[in-house]
């Protein structure tokens, strides 16, 4: 494929642009944020994504075509498919989230689901949902992207490789597609080696034979163009604006490469398909691009006696705003702290992280958490998706849309959450809490995102994986090792509490706690000390704080707080 020059999109790439002065390419945030990190169930195969098709047109007056409503996908899924509710409504529910929805949008469908009071409630409000069939479709079809291939694994990509550090049958399970859904190249693959079967996924069943496949005469709608716009965009000529692949496919200029027929208003199954390999390139606004390209951040300084260094890349000075990406790699025991409009609306992905305290407070899109080991991560909302992958004893603390963790060990989760985490494939020893931090802008924050208070399924996880439903993979923290998280840094703002308070059985651990410290300085009041008393005391009591910083890992982190030196201090930015 023609890769993406080293220099920024909207000067050199242009000019590299075929004849006909379009450039098209894969859109990230649907691989990003709606491929779920599992095989796809066996049902989503394009031989039964077919007959789904056919059948929804057949249904369009009960809630089937051009909109597909929950009550009739839960028939099909359930019905047809033989999918449980909950797998279902989770595949549903993860492609209404990509939907562009403003904020105020979202806090009232949150209001609606936390004034329910049963389950049939709650499923009297989802059926009034509905969702773009044909995009579903789509969706639906490029869950594939994370599919083992036993072929592919043959020659060495795919096959799962025991993890170094453990023996443990659930950890051993590793394949390579927690890589794929941040991996731009990986995207236009998928869409390249597949648009045969992408297009007559969307044609109308007359177009097709008894086999469901094109024909030489086979034609395409233009629903079905704007359909494909969910995974496709590009621009034209020298302009810097994007645009979605409809708008380009019907430019009447492109009609004749495009197959667009003004007749008919449809295209050529044939030279549309044709058109688009043309003009299919790398995405200018990807991962690659990001790290090759995008402008570097001297956010995080070197540490002395490492040969480690922090590597952070973003795209946000040239982007669109749906585009905007922060990667950051490699940071090694310090303590790096943001809130930046760098990160505002950023898909964020950090990778090989060691001992380090990473405060993100800015309104994020996504976070992914890669290979990072003993650090905690403290994190502004999350719009859609907060994903972990084979990271070791780490700590997140975070409002999130939704939680989905593979391949960890011993990770803490404290989060705030209207979507039941979902626990995906090799995990060990997670353990689930309630958010318990906050920060001034925090609130402020949320409401820009959409996040609210309620519902909250912190406590709900959901485990989809097929080699292990045991629940006792995960655990929820228990109150007596519960206590709050204080952020070190002064900010402007109005939160000054935790965002809806703390479960009662968390809160009422924290007052015993505090009546234990009010006893004990009851105790040291009423002995009487003298004044020597007092020193020798004292002395004691500040070496058993010492010893008990180092053993518990908070001497570090306390350390981390102190600025660096003058010549590597973080930047702005």
């Amino acid at each position: 494929f023609p890769r993406y020059a080293k220099k920024p999109f909207h000067t050199d790439v242009l000019r590299d642009m075929d004849q006909s002065g379009v450039l098209l390419w894969v859109k990230a945030e649907p691989f990003i944020v709606g491929a779920l990190q599992v095989p796809p169930p066996s049902k989503f195969s394009l031989h039964y994504l077919r007959k789904i098709s056919t059948y929804v047109r057949t249904r369009a007056t009960e809630g089937a075509y051009p909109r597909l409503s929950w009550s009739t996908w839960r028939h099909i899924a359930c019905g047809k498919l033989q999918l449980a509710k909950d797998l279902a409504w989770l595949y549903f529910e993860i492609f209404d989230s990509l939907a562009v929805k403003t904020p105020e949008e979202r806090l009232e469908w949150s209001e609606i689901l936390s004034n329910c009071m049963s389950e049939d409630e709650v499923e009297k409000q989802r059926n009034q949902l509905s969702v773009d069939t044909l995009q579903f479709l789509l969706f639906l079809y490029m869950q594939q992207l994370n599919k083992v291939s036993l072929r592919t694994s043959l020659i060495g990509e795919e096959w799962p490789s025991p993890r170094n550090r453990s023996q443990s049958p659930d950890l051993a399970e590793k394949s390579s597609c927690h890589n794929k859904n941040w991996n731009d190249y990986s995207h236009q693959a998928f869409v390249y080696d597949h648009l045969s079967d992408l297009l007559e996924l969307l044609l109308d069943p007359e177009q097709l034979t008894a086999s469901f496949h094109s024909t030489q005469s086979s034609l395409v709608s233009r629903e079905a163009v704007v359909a494909l716009s969910f995974l496709i965009e590009g621009t034209v000529s020298r302009a810097r604006k994007i645009y979605p692949l409809h708008e380009l496919a019907l430019w009447p200029p492109l009609h004749a490469e495009s197959g667009f027929s003004r007749i008919s208003k449809t295209f050529s199954f044939y030279k549309l398909e044709a058109w688009l390999r043309t003009c299919l390139t790398a995405n200018p606004f990807g991962t690659s691009a990001c790290l090759k390209s995008g402008k570097k951040l001297a956010w995080a300084h070197q540490v002395e006696g490492t040969t480690k260094r922090a590597k952070i890349a973003c795209n946000t000075h040239v982007a669109p705003r749906m585009c905007r990406m922060v990667v950051m790699s490699q940071v090694y025991k310090q303590t790096l702290a943001k809130s930046s409009d760098t990160l505002v609306g950023a898909h964020v992905k950090i990778h090989r992280c060691n001992e380090s305290f990473i405060y993100l407070l800015s309104p994020l899109r996504s976070v992914t958490i890669e290979k990072c080991r003993n650090s905690t991560f403290v994190l502004g909302p999350v719009q859609t998706a907060l994903h972990l992958h084979s990271c070791d004893h780490v700590k997140v603390i975070a409002v999130c849309h939704r939680l989905s963790i593979s391949s960890t060990a011993g990770c803490v989760f404290h989060v705030l959450t209207p979507t039941r985490p979902l626990i995906l494939s090799g995990n060990q020893t997670v353990t689930l809490a309630p958010f318990h931090t906050h920060y001034p802008m925090l609130e402020d924050h949320m409401a820009r995102t959409g996040l609210a208070t309620v519902p909250n399924y912190w406590d709900n996880p959901m485990i989809v994986c097929r080699e292990n439903r045991d629940i006792s993979v995960f655990r929820l923290l228990p109150p007596c090792e519960f206590y709050v998280f204080i952020i070190p840094f002064e900010m402007e703002g109005d939160t000054t509490e935790i965002p809806g308070g703390l479960p009662s059985a968390y809160q009422k651990a924290l007052r015993q706690r505090e009546q234990k410290i009010q006893i004990w300085q009851k105790t040291v009041k009423e002995a009487r000390l003298t004044k020597d008393q007092r020193k020798q005391f004292q002395v004691l009591v500040e070496n058993k704080f010492y010893e008990w910083l180092i053993n518990t890992g908070h001497r570090q982190q306390l350390d981390s707080l102190v600025p660096p030196a003058a010549g590597s201090k973080q930047a702005a930015g």
